[in-house]
């Protein structure tokens, strides 16, 4: 026998009230329970409902300590001297004394054109200096002649054979000329380095034939030790540079362009006699040793000039200043672990450091990581900023030290 449709809907209706009367019980008995055992925690240890878990941060101690400062820049490598060492003379090159990349010296052979053509000049003009010697000399016997003649010899004579000894003498001084003519095309034909330094790619083989008119060289020499960095500093700092310069010379640090890596350490050699009107900047000069050649011509460098030095000033590290809506700040742990914030005044920075005027004193611990999670008042648990020394140890800060 089938229950009538009426009587099935109010079974149903019962049962889902049953169902969430006994979830509504269930639910309320875990949330007693719970209740019951956070009030158990809370009698045991009063202080602890209060209490939030210390914030992870990592610190630097404030120092007082040297602070250079330093004018960073761009700049560009360049052969302290750069020859391009072409011919002098017409000929056809028989050698090439001298390998690509290859150190030489001043003086060194570079390369060898023909010199018989230049040869034979030098000894056609010897050979023209002998015939006009041997032409002087019996011009002079005849001229010693006339003299002892007297009387016996027409004047007319005389002075036409001492004419002719002064025009044989100028014509040997002329040939000595010509020979000391021939002597240097002969020795151009030698090609030599010009100056110390390395060489780049040949640009003539042997065999060819080369003249002195011809723009393209043999090859170029660049002088890299002692080596130059030209690079820029803003026009605003033109008189601190010649105030610094005349004092002593400054140091100038070449570093590669990521600013990671020291690669020389040389002198402030010229401040150029203009600033540029365009850029607002200034040309400046530097000179390196380059002993260990990090420096190469044509090389991409960061610089930094060091302008001068200020002794014990109280410096923090970068990334413990902060920027606010009332200027700076910084959180400075205190013996008990907890931060505080300090309202800064400061002065110059480089990369890594910035010169605190007030706010800070040497000693005291800044967080440098983990500024976000932190709260005026909050505990913190901290481990020191690698590089940095391990902070003074007061009341109550080891404890907070991250293990």
């Amino acid at each position: 026998m089938s229950t009538p449709r009426p009587l099935r809907r109010v079974i149903t209706v019962l049962v889902i009230l049953g169902a969430a009367g006994a979830g509504i019980w269930g639910w309320q008995h875990y949330r007693g329970g719970s209740g019951a055992h956070q009030a158990a925690e809370a009698a045991k240890d009063p202080g602890k409902a209060g209490r939030g878990p210390a914030i992870p941060v990592t610190i630097a101690t404030v120092q007082k300590a040297s602070f250079p400062l330093y004018l960073s820049s761009l700049g560009t490598v360049q052969g302290f001297n750069t020859v391009v060492v072409r011919t002098r003379v017409d000929g056809q090159i028989d050698q090439i004394a001298f390998k690509e990349g290859q150190i030489v010296q001043a003086g060194d052979l570079i390369a060898q054109i023909d010199p018989r053509p230049f040869q034979a000049t030098l000894d056609q003009a010897k050979a023209k200096k002998a015939q006009d010697e041997a032409n002087l000399a019996n011009a002079q016997l005849d001229l010693g002649r006339s003299v002892r003649l007297g009387e016996f010899a027409t004047k007319q004579q005389t002075d036409t054979q001492r004419s002719t000894v002064q025009q044989l003498t100028a014509q040997i001084a002329a040939d000595d000329a010509a020979i000391a003519n021939a002597q240097t095309q002969l020795d151009y034909a030698s090609v030599k380095a010009p100056i110390s330094g390395v060489t780049g790619i040949r640009q003539v083989d042997k065999g060819n034939i080369v003249n002195a008119a011809t723009q393209t060289g043999i090859v170029t020499i660049a002088q890299i030790e002692p080596i130059a960095v030209i690079f820029t500093a803003p026009e605003e700092r033109v008189s601190d540079i010649n105030k610094a310069q005349a004092a002593h010379p400054l140091q100038v640090i070449a570093l590669s362009t990521d600013g990671k890596t020291r690669l020389s350490e040389g002198t402030l050699s010229v401040v150029n006699n203009q600033v540029d009107s365009n850029s607002g900047t200034v040309r400046l000069k530097a000179v390196f040793d380059n002993k260990d050649h990090a420096l190469w011509p044509g090389l991409a460098v960061s610089t930094e000039l060091l302008i001068k030095t200020l002794d014990g000033v109280v410096i923090a590290p970068n990334e413990a200043v902060q920027h606010g809506a009332d200027g700076l700040y910084a959180y400075a742990v205190d013996a008990d672990n907890k931060a505080q914030v300090r309202k800064l005044q400061v002065g110059p920075a480089n990369d890594r450091n910035t010169v605190i005027t007030s706010g800070l004193d040497p000693g005291d611990r800044v967080i440098v990581g983990g500024q976000y999670k932190v709260k005026p008042g909050a505990t913190v648990a901290f481990k020191v900023a690698e590089g940095q020394p391990p902070p003074a140890v007061t009341t109550g800060s080891a404890a907070g030290g991250a293990r």
